[in-house]
């Protein structure tokens, strides 16, 4: 007798913050909760207004496993015909698809922005997001950088 595999994780749910009046005050809540956590410099920390404004001119996404918050999402909208793609998954949901499943649906909404490349950035002392980053094929480092206030550098990648 064969035993099938039952399947415990919930389906992966994503919503976009719209950046105005219409958008959630959870979704906002939400993503500012993963990103503060997956990026813990002083730099890189925003504030609820911080998180709605870039709503306004970016594509920010919340990514729940059925109700329980697992990462968010940025695309930054093409300039000079480069896109930035960044996912985030909270550290208790990392190595079960999510962050490809956010970056494969990043990938297409910086192509549909009309992006001739991607980019990405991640903080040097995540070595786990580096290796994602490298398994996508971000293999290209174009810059190196510290902001003021940060201990650590942020590597920006582009895709080849």
């Amino acid at each position: 007798m064969t035993r099938s595999r039952i399947r415990t994780e919930a389906p992966l749910r994503i919503e976009t913050l719209t950046g105005d009046a219409g958008t959630d005050d959870t979704l906002v809540a939400d993503w500012q909760h993963v990103h503060n956590t997956v990026v813990p410099v002083a730099s890189a920390y925003l504030s609820l207004d911080d998180v709605t404004e870039r709503a306004g001119r970016n594509v920010l996404e919340v990514a729940y496993a059925g109700d329980v918050l697992i990462g968010c999402s940025t695309v930054r909208a093409p300039k000079d015909g480069v896109a930035a793609v960044i996912s985030r998954v909270l550290p208790g949901h990392r190595g079960r698809g999510f962050g490809a499943a956010l970056y494969e649906r990043g990938l297409g909404t910086a192509r549909g922005l009309g992006a001739e490349r991607i980019e990405t950035v991640v903080l040097a002392s995540n070595e786990p997001g580096l290796r994602f980053a490298e398994r996508a094929g971000f293999t290209l480092e174009v810059d190196r950088y510290r902001l003021d206030g940060d201990t650590v550098d942020w590597v920006e990648l582009r895709l080849i």
